[in-house]
Order: C-alpha cells, then sequence, then structure tokens
C-alpha cells in the first residue's frame, strides 16, 4: 500500500517528554510488524498514527492526505534508562493541533494497547527432554 501525505507550513513546534511506555511499546511494535511503517488507528479521536524509525505523524480523518502532527528529533540515547521519558519535538501543521495535542498522548497509548492485544499470543514455549550421553567409564 502506497500512501502520499503533505505538510502544510508549520505553525509551531514544542518540545515535550514521552513517557517510556508510550515510547517502548512504538518501538516494540514497529519491530514486530517487520515492516518499514505501522499504521495506528486512534479510533477515539479519528485519527490515524504512522510509525516509522525517525517519526510519528498523525494524520486527521477529515484530511486524510496531509500531517496534522508530527513527533520527531527523539532523543532515547538522553535517557538515565529504560523507564524514563523520552525527549521529543512536537511539530504542528494544523490550526487545531495544539488543542488536539492535548488528548493525542493518552489516546495514543490506548491505541497502541489495542493493538498489542489484537496480535496473536506467541506460542506457549515448552521445555523437552533431550536423550543424554552414556557416562564415561
Amino acid at each position: 500500500m502506497e500512501l502520499t501525505l503533505y505538510r502544510d507550513r508549520e505553525l509551531g513546534s514544542e518540545s515535550r517528554q514521552l513517557p517510556a511506555k508510550t515510547y517502548n511499546a512504538t518501538r516494540i511494535l514497529l519491530a514486530k510488524c517487520g515492516a518499514v511503517n505501522l499504521f495506528v488507528p486512534i479510533r477515539s479521536m479519528q485519527y490515524l498514527a504512522i510509525i516509522d524509525s525517525e517519526e510519528i505523524v498523525f494524520v486527521d480523518s477529515a484530511r486524510k492526505n496531509q500531517v496534522a502532527i508530527a513527533w520527531t528529533g527523539f532523543y532515547p540515547q538522553h535517557r538515565a534508562g529504560l523507564q524514563d521519558a523520552v525527549p521529543y519535538v512536537v511539530r504542528y501543521y494544523h490550526p487545531d493541533a495544539p488543542r488536539t495535542m492535548q488528548r493525542l498522548q493518552g489516546e495514543f497509548l490506548n491505541a497502541l494497547h489495542t493493538l498489542r492485544n489484537r496480535q496473536p499470543a506467541a506460542p506457549a514455549a515448552s521445555v523437552i527432554k533431550l536423550p543424554g550421553r552414556p557416562e564415561p567409564g
């Protein structure tokens, strides 16, 4: 599937901290999907999040080919541990985007949990007993 998205002129940006649970979930789900991009529907807001290795963009269902918000400039190496928040920059491309951002982080995490729970569980592991070697003697 090919999707072309456009960005209008940037209307503003700000530095933020992404909670570790959210950042780590994006990395795990992206790695598990085996693709370059991961599409995460945020049904409660009628948005689509598109995750890649460098950024996360958010598209409003009313403007399907325009990026409304982009989260960029992730610096996970600046945190002391995996449980620490990750600094990033949010960029706004639509006048309503700052208001939307007030709900987005929480709803995005909920959407990530929903997506994770829909993935098939890994088969249960089992231990098999291998025949031992004869004792030297």
